[in-house]
């Protein structure tokens, strides 16, 4: 079901016109709900952004995260009822703003998100630019930095994930290869905010990205299940890019060959290996320790 405004016009609740007066809070007053037929909901309410340059991002804290770093890039919002509360802010800028949002309930809010896990909340926003190496690169500024290489991580939890231990270790940037797939809203909502604090950055071909990163100062890690060296034992370079290979496969052979140094996290040796973003929190705590060693 969704509320829909005076008269039962347009479905999206949008600021503007005459108001009646603000009680203490000024808070805007959630739609009028009214019995409608699903069909008119699902018509209302797409499942998916029409335009290819949104996204639907759900989940709480993901959806607090664009509106506290790119509040503009909000076009719609969907909430439950019970979300009101909460989100007292977003929809104070929602109706200053005169960006629709709308009240629907559990069914309609799982089938927007094409997840039961959506935390009450789903919003439609701009994708955040996803600028090539060439032109971010020269704009990062000196000393001590680290990034992260996905050489064919494609799971939207596992990127979430890593997105999440990157904006708590403060990372510069995650690195994308060319046609890697780029942010979607499960990983989104699994990075809890980190998707809107560490940049996505798209590579080139393998060979003049590293060049690149070497001029910039970097030195490249390839991070491996066996053969590599301690990693709470080396010596880690103030400006690192760690290579993180794909779950299964692990990274490429000729990308591996080509860092400066192979790193190997030690363990019982009960299990084979780390999942990889597991793995990944446990080096960008070793590298975060490092400089305060």
């Amino acid at each position: 079901m969704s509320g829909q405004g005076p008269g039962g016009g347009d479905p999206w609740r949008r600021g503007g016109g005459r108001r009646a007066a603000a009680g203490p809070s000024d808070a805007p007053r959630p739609p009028r709900r009214e019995p409608e037929p699903r069909s008119a909901t699902a018509e209302a309410a797409p499942a998916h952004p029409a335009r290819r340059d949104e996204q639907r991002v759900y989940g709480f804290n993901a959806v607090q995260a664009v509106f506290a770093r790119r509040p503009e890039a909000i076009r719609k919002l969907y909430l439950a009822q019970a979300r009101i509360p909460q989100l007292q802010p977003l929809l104070k800028w929602c109706v200053a703003q005169r960006v629709g949002y709308r009240v629907v309930d559990e069914a309609d809010l799982g089938r927007l998100a094409g997840s039961g896990h959506h935390e009450g909340v789903i919003a439609d926003v701009l994708r955040a630019p996803v600028p090539p190496l060439a032109d971010w690169l020269p704009a990062l500024g000196a000393g001590r930095q680290c990034l992260l290489w996905l050489d064919g991580v494609g799971n939207p939890h596992n990127l979430g994930a890593i997105l999440r231990a990157a904006a708590h270790f403060g990372v510069a940037a995650v690195l994308l290869p060319e046609h890697a797939p780029g942010l979607s809203g499960a990983a989104a909502r699994v990075a809890e905010g980190g998707a809107e604090a560490v940049p996505l950055v798209r590579l080139g071909p393998p060979r003049d990205s590293i060049e690149r990163l070497h001029g910039a100062g970097f030195r490249l890690a390839a991070t491996v299940v066996r053969g590599g060296d301690d990693l709470f034992a080396a010596a880690l370079p103030a400006r690192l890019v760690y290579v993180l290979g794909a779950e299964g496969e692990g990274m490429d052979p000729a990308l591996a060959a080509a860092c400066d140094l192979r790193l190997s996290i030690p363990g019982t040796g009960a299990v084979e290996s780390l999942n990889v973003a597991a793995a990944t929190a446990v080096l960008l705590a070793a590298w975060r320790g490092a400089a305060a060693g």
